[in-house]
């Protein structure tokens, strides 16, 4: 029997982007020989995890875990919606956040290599994930987390929209504010908290608008100082009207609870990732003329 060495496994991973123990698992069984076990890999896992790997994923879900004081949240993605249901997908997902709480991973190339198994896969997470790629048939990814100390709560809209609130106080009351995240998204605390370039951009929206009603400068100026001022309001927590109860604003209700919120964290699956537009008709035009040797 052949010795089964560390780099042998890695250069196995390497060709089929399969799970290490999956290559482990095939060096032994193949004696060593490194194509016979590529062989036994494609074989078994197929060429979808190396095939996946180059696809953009930009469905998904959040997965938030909250235990003691310490909370997690993280974005965890696909190809389909379809696999967004499905429950190794979503055991994934949970464990991942977990993980998170627990471990304090410095970034997602550190969450990967943290001890987890599931499904026949492992040792580690980044095993797990590349192992359910094959079996799936579907690219995955973590793409991004967050994990907080203290008092957290958590709130998570079905699958796509999640929210991590840092508090003192009423912890109800924290958790209908990740309520209200979720359903407002407030872009900052309070107004003065808006980053600046999206006061610039508003601003500049105003005052194309100021410009196109023939006003006078004064009142023009006028227009687009009021016109920031709203969109403040609009987008600043404490100054939203609460959800449960539009006659009072968010920070007067914290107020009311005796409750305070430090910081929120907001996740919205595939925010910022540009999903590929498939052309079907060409497509179909595309497989047709391919079956009558034009291609």
């Amino acid at each position: 029997m052949a010795a089964i060495t560390a780099s042998m496994v890695a250069e196995l991973r390497a060709k089929t982007d399969a799970p290490m123990m999956e290559c482990k698992k095939a060096l032994t069984e193949a004696d060593g020989d490194m194509a016979k076990a590529e062989e036994l890999l494609r074989v078994k896992l197929g060429t979808k995890a190396g095939k996946a790997a180059s696809r953009v994923t930009a469905e998904g879900v959040i997965a938030a875990h909250v235990a003691g004081d310490t909370g997690a949240m993280i974005e965890v993605n696909c190809e389909t919606d379809f696999v967004t249901k499905n429950d190794m997908f979503l055991s994934m997902a949970a464990a991942a956040a977990k993980l998170v709480a627990e471990h304090n991973p410095a970034d997602i190339a550190a969450l990967g290599q943290i001890a987890y198994s599931q499904d026949g896969f492992g040792p580690t997470l980044e095993d797990v994930r590349v192992g359910l790629i094959g079996k799936i048939g579907e690219n995955m990814s973590f793409r991004r987390f967050v994990r907080k100390a203290g008092k957290v709560a958590s709130y998570v809209h079905g699958t796509r929209i999640g929210v991590l609130v840092e508090y003192t106080g009423d912890e109800a009351a924290a958790k209908d504010v990740a309520m209200h995240v979720a359903a407002m998204k407030p872009v900052a605390l309070a107004s003065s908290d808006v980053p600046a370039e999206l006061i610039e951009k508003e601003r500049s929206v105003a005052t194309a608008k100021a410009q196109e009603s023939g006003k006078p400068a004064d009142i023009a100026a006028k227009m687009i100082e009021g016109a920031v001022q709203k969109y403040l309001k609009e987008v600043s927590l404490f100054n939203q009207p609460f959800v449960k109860n539009d006659k009072q604003s968010v920070e007067q209700m914290l107020k009311e609870k005796g409750a305070t919120v430090t910081g929120f964290t907001l996740y919205v699956v595939g925010e910022g990732i540009e999903k590929k537009q498939d052309d079907f008709a060409a497509e179909v035009a595309a497989q047709v003329a391919a079956a009558q040797g034009k291609a």
